[in-house]
Formats: structure tokens, sequence, C-alpha cells
């Protein structure tokens, strides 16, 4: 199976990026979005369902917003923190529609859109530690049930200096602080492996550029854009890469696709 992660930015202005990709990688089993920044009501499925596929979507206006979409039907969707954890979760952390979930064959899939955070000590800040402490619990209680998790999607935190084109003074920049880090890594504590690696030791690999700055053209990228696996699933792993064609077309997304091979 191959399983693809995409903040699009915005699906209703990448909808034509996003069915061209499906289209020239039609082995792509399923791709996860984020940002797809629209309501339910008006999220664009006609153009997926033309090229045969489901749509799985859990959105809002302008903002955040996730989504699924698969060639074959999808088990157990589950949004948001509350669907899972139920009463011992903070509500106010599922006003954001950030987290979707499904099981795909025997794998349970999780794609989420981590919050930016965008500035060190802001109430956004804040914000985004208190997410990921309550991700660590709906996790536990997924793994719980089934040993083939996959954690996929946007996290806005790159967890080594190796995964920012220049990591001087990382420490007082959002998404590279050390309590950011150390917040995700409790996450993947819980048996998560980040599976790029597995196949990439290198630098110099991104999946986001900022639009200012000449950022992509001058590869100053960060790579913030996961698949991060449970040890069944990382060993059953025979590829991931990172697409960067997206990221040269006109008017893209500032993210680019990740895609995971899994036997």
């Amino acid at each position: 199976m191959k399983i693809a992660t995409w903040n699009v930015n915005s699906v209703r202005t990448r909808i034509n990026h996003v069915c061209d990709w499906l289209q020239a990688n039609p082995d792509v089993d399923l791709l996860c979005l984020q940002e797809t920044k629209v309501i339910d009501a008006d999220f664009p499925h006609q153009p997926f369902t033309d090229l045969g596929y489901q749509t799985y979507i859990y959105g809002q206006k302008s903002y955040n917003g996730v989504a699924i979409i698969s060639r074959s039907p999808l088990e157990n969707i589950q949004t948001g923190f509350v669907s899972v954890l139920g009463e011992i979760a903070d509500p106010s952390l599922d006003d954001q529609k950030r987290l979707i979930a499904a099981k795909f064959g025997d794998v349970q899939i999780v794609n989420m859109y981590v919050p930016n955070g965008s500035e060190v000590d802001s109430d956004k800040y804040a914000y985004k530690l208190r997410w990921l402490k309550l991700l660590k619990e709906y996790l536990q209680t997924l793994l719980s049930k089934n040993a083939n998790v996959l954690i996929c999607g946007d996290f806005n935190v790159a967890i080594a200096d190796i995964d920012i084109y220049d990591p001087k003074g990382r420490e007082k920049k959002v998404m590279s602080t050390d309590i950011e880090r150390e917040a995700l890594a409790e996450v993947l504590n819980l048996g998560f492996k980040d599976v790029f690696r597995k196949f990439e030791s290198d630098g110099g690999y991104y999946s986001w550029w900022d639009y200012r700055s000449g950022g992509f053209s001058r590869n100053r990228g960060w790579r913030i854009d996961y698949h991060f696996l449970t040890e069944s699933l990382y060993e059953r792993a025979t590829a991931c890469e990172i697409d960067v064609e997206p990221r040269k077309l006109t008017q893209p997304s500032d993210h680019t696709p990740v895609i995971v091979t899994i036997d």
C-alpha cells in the first residue's frame, strides 16, 4: 500500500494540483490532506469522486481542516479527540478541526494537523503544547486496540537540526524549540519511528518552504511533514520519499507530498 500526506493550504485553491497529482500517482491508495480550509458542506467531493476516490472530511471555514482521500472504503472514521477519548478529553481542543482517523485494512491511520504555535510563549504556543499532550493520551488509547498504527501529517515541529536548512538559533524559533521537540518526543516514545530516516540519513530533504525570500528556489526548507509508524509497520515499509514536484507549480502549497510504501 502507498499512503501520502500533503498539507495543501486550501483544497479548493489547490484542487487541480491535487487531482493532477493523484492521476500522476495512480498507485497511491490513500492521501491524507491537511489545511483543507473549508467547511464540510463546501468540500469539493466531485473531482475526487470522478477519479474513483472516496472522501472523508473534517473541516472548518478558512482555517485548519483535514481529509482522507481513499481508493477503497475506509472503516471506523473518527474525528477529533473526543470521538476516541470521550469525557476525559478537553473538548476545547476539538474546536479546531485537526484530527481524523480511519481503519485501512489492518492499519489504523491517523491524519493530523498539529497547531503551529505562532510565537514562543504565546497563547497559541501553549495551546500547541496542550494539544500534543492530549495527542499522547489519544494515541495510547488507539495503540491498546491495534499495534499497526500510522500517524502522518503536518506536525509543525522539526524533530532534529538536520531537518532545518539552517538550525542556527533554532532554540528560540517556533517549530524547533526544545520544549516542542520534547512534547512531540513524548508522543513518539509510545513506539513510533520516523520512516523517512529508515531510507535517508542525510540532510537537505525538506517538506515545507516559506513563500518568502525565495525559500524553495534556495532550498531554505524545513522537514515538518512526517509518517511515523509503529514497529510492526516500520519493518514492513519499503520506501519513503518526498515529492518536490508540486512545489514547483504556479501558486503551489508551501508544503509538498510525502509518500510511504508498506508491504
